[in-house]
This record gives C-alpha cells, structure tokens and sequence, in this order.
C-alpha cells in the first residue's frame, strides 16, 4: 500500500469514530499550498510548553492527535483517553506517541502501524513516560518520571542492522541516559546521532530552559551553545542542519559556523516551538497572537512577511506538528564506553572559559559530587599542572562538578550547575566551559607528560593529603 492510500485509510477509519470522540467542525481551517504530506498534530485545550521542565503536566486537561489530510483533521488515535508527542518513524511506516489508555493510567509509550492503524505498547511502568524520538538500529528515547524529575532513558536493543524496527521487547531493555536531580526533556535526534535535550540552565540546579546535547549511550553531555541568558526551548533540526528554536515571542537558531545563536526573522507571535520542515523549505508553527488566544496552526516561507493559517480549532491548542514523510536516518553512535564505576577525565587547559581566560594558573581543582538530599560533598583535590592540564579519575552516573583553587584554597572560579560523566567514559575537554566551538592548541598537555594515571577523585581511594577534601572559598 503506498502512502497516499495508507493515510487515506487511516483518515477514513477516524471518521468513522468521530462522535463518540466529541470532535465536531473545525472552523477557520485552510491548507497551505506549501504542505504536501499529511500532518499529525497534538490538540488540547491548555498547553504549559515548559511544565515537564518542572516535572508537571503539559497537558492537565488532555490531548488527543489528530490527522489533518485534505484540509480536514480527524483523531489519529480515537479510543485513547489522551495522547501525544508523535514521532514519524525514519520509513514513514509508523509512529511513536505517548498515550493514556484509560484516563487514570500514566502516559506510556506506543507505537502505530500507520498502514494497518495497529497499536502496541513498547514502554509501560507505574509512572510517565513521554516525549518518545526514534533512533536508528531499533532503539527510541524518551523521559520517565522519577523522584527527581523527568530522566532520559533509552530502550530496545541495538541490532546491527540500521533499518531495524523497535523490538517488542524494548521496554525490558532500557538504560539510564541521564543522572541529575532535575528534569530533562528530548528534543529532536540530529543527524550526526546524537540527541537534543532540553533541561535547566545551570545544568542540574537552574529553571531557565536551555538546550543539550548528549551521545546516545549518554556521553559527551555538553551546552549546544554558551552562549546562555535567554530561555529557549523546542528544538528542531532543519535538512541544512540548522537547529531552530523558540524563545516564546521570537524564534532563533544554531548554525554551525557561529559560536551563538541567530535571530531569525519571522513574524510577530508567540511560538510554541517544534516546528516541522516541509519538503518545499516551508516550516509548520504553532504560533498564536498573544495572551488569551489558542495556538494554531500555520506555514510560513523563511524570508515571507506573513504566517499562512493551516488549521485552527475553536478552544484548543495545536502543537507539535509532524509530517507523515521520509526523512534521513541520523548516523548510530558506536558507544566506547567501559563496564567500569569510573570514568576519566581530562581537561587540556583549565584557565580558558568563555567567562575570560585566568590569568593566573590554578594550583587545584576540586570535584564536588551530590549526596541524596542534594547536598553538595567534596570528594578532594588535584594538582593543576602550569599550563592548566589536569587528569582525574572521577565517580560515573551521578552528579558532579569543578572548582579552581589557588595556593590558599580559595576559589578562583567554579560550575554552577552539575554534569555527569558515564561509568568507563573517557573524557577529554578543552577547558571550562569553553564552548565546543573552541578547539585545543596542538601540543601534548604537561599532565601526561609527568604521568598519564589520571588522579583518584572517585572516593574509591583516599590517600595522600591531596585527596583530603578541601574548604571551597567564598
């Protein structure tokens, strides 16, 4: 069956429920001249973008994805008490939302057949799970409600071949991604593999959104930008590469040429975020015209002066539009992580930062990892060599972050926020908080010069004075 067909046979079997669903006509509705392919949208009547970020509802009075084809949007899903958070497969042959049900059940994870219109569910659990995103060989990532908040977790078991669909028993192998006292959300999977994940800013311990990236065995977690300040929030990457997102009012991107975001020029209105990229360049928003008012749905031609409406529905919100498309398989990220309880890390040049360069060598750094109130406990020191190299062996999976010391033990500069480091990665950052746009000098640091056994800070040993923990300055 091609896709005209499957979709047809998807739209025809909603209409056949659509009463019992409560849907009526859809006043205002037009279709775009720019949009080809169907389109799967989320529809509620109250949308809190930014809730799951606080480890609360997006949808407290529900949603239910609808199907817009033709101009006409029906529900996708109809026998569900809610559902969300679509993600077309890379083939257009299936999808994966989260979805309750039953109105008293958590949100769960399930995927339809877009031909067939047949459903499973792939992540069921006593709490929520939401935002699910397809990765290649089999496997998705998506966020479940914890004590602390929302945590990334993988699932599915990755086969050696990259077309693999998602295994029926994916929810019995599932992997921790992320290891924070606070939430983070996934965005989008870009195509170089890894995936985008919206948390707090400072890592850990803010509440502005801002976006992350990680590899997808959990490693590598760094800023997409530094340049940090403003909130943003529903990242999308475009065929160019491109990662647009919303600030609420303005949209702006990445580009990978600049170390900061781009504004980008579209027209007045408040933006939802997650944006869907046409085949025609076109880009689908939620955008609505200020408080008070419902996000609808609409096209908008990069450079064009005004929004082209697509759909609205009388007392709701449309959010979070798909296209039911092909779209390019990111790259699989071999994972070179070690079944260890450690990880090591080195970092080239501890003086650089975006804050400015110290001009003063630091005599040590401190780590500092999270008891399970949140306190912060200090697990010791390192020497820092004179070109500001330094080689730690550090505890993995759990919260931790760095501190300058100079002779006295006063602090010359400190993280914020926190991080984590997987059990067997190994580590290597230019300096702190440089921005990864930032390259290292080409020169073998002083550390591995004097020995390359990286400094014990994991709390697996003690000994030395220069593990003792020492006082952080004010």
């Amino acid at each position: 069956m091609n896709m005209a067909a499957r979709v047809l046979a998807i739209a025809a079997s909603a209409a056949l429920l659509l009463p019992a669903c409560g849907f009526t006509s859809n006043p205002a509705q037009s279709s775009s001249p720019n949009i080809v392919a169907d389109i799967i949208v989320t529809s509620t009547p109250v949308y809190r973008p930014l809730a799951a970020l606080r480890g609360q509802e997006r949808f407290p009075q529900g949603a239910q994805l609808l199907l817009i084809h033709a101009g006409k949007a029906e529900p996708l899903v109809p026998g569900f008490a809610a559902s969300a958070d679509a993600n077309i497969s890379f083939d257009a042959s299936t999808m994966l939302f989260s979805g309750k049900q039953n109105a008293g059940d958590p949100w769960q994870i399930w995927e339809i057949t877009l031909a067939s219109h047949s459903l499973r569910r792939v992540i069921a659990g006593a709490t929520d799970a939401i935002r699910p995103l397809y990765l290649p060989a089999g496997r998705l990532v998506y966020a479940q409600r914890t004590a602390q908040g929302f945590q990334l977790d993988i699932a599915g078991k990755e086969s050696t071949w990259l077309s693999a669909p998602i295994d029926a028993q994916a929810g019995t192998t599932t992997l921790a991604l992320s290891y924070l006292p606070a939430s983070a959300i996934p965005a989008d999977v870009l195509l170089d593999g890894r995936i985008l994940f919206e948390s707090g800013f400072p890592l850990g311990s803010g509440s502005t959104p801002e976006m992350f990236l990680m590899y997808s065995d959990g490693s590598g977690v760094e800023s997409y930008r530094c340049d940090h300040g403003q909130a943003r929030w529903g990242g999308t990457q475009l065929a160019s590469g491109d990662v647009v997102f919303t600030h609420g009012p303005t949209l702006a991107r990445f580009a990978s040429p600049l170390a900061h975001e781009a504004p980008v020029a579209a027209p007045h209105a408040e933006y939802a975020g997650a944006i869907a990229e046409t085949a025609s360049g076109a880009w689908l928003v939620s955008a609505k015209s200020g408080a008070g008012t419902h996000y609808s749905l609409a096209s908008w031609k990069p450079g064009s002066a005004a929004l082209q409406p697509v759909l609205s529905k009388s007392g709701n919100d449309l959010v979070e539009p798909v296209l039911i498309a092909s779209r390019t398989r990111p790259k699989r990220h071999p994972s070179a992580l070690h079944d260890w309880n450690y990880a090591n890390m080195l970092v080239l040049d501890a003086r650089q930062s975006r804050a400015g360069d110290l001009k003063a060598t630091p005599a040590a750094v401190q780590l500092e990892t999270m008891d399970t109130k949140g306190h912060g406990v200090a697990m010791g020191t390192a020497p820092v060599e004179a070109d500001g190299s330094f080689f730690v062996k550090v505890p993995a999976d759990q919260p931790i972050r760095f501190a300058l010391l100079d002779q006295k033990g006063a602090v010359m500069r400190q993280e914020h926020g926190w991080f984590w480091i997987r059990r067997g990665e190994q580590r290597i950052c230019v300096g702190c908080h440089t921005g990864p746009e930032r390259a290292s000098e080409n020169r073998v640091p002083a550390v591995l010069l004097r020995t390359t056994t990286p400094f014990d800070l994991s709390g697996a040993s003690v000994a030395g004075s220069a593990q003792q923990a020492t006082p952080r300055g004010n």
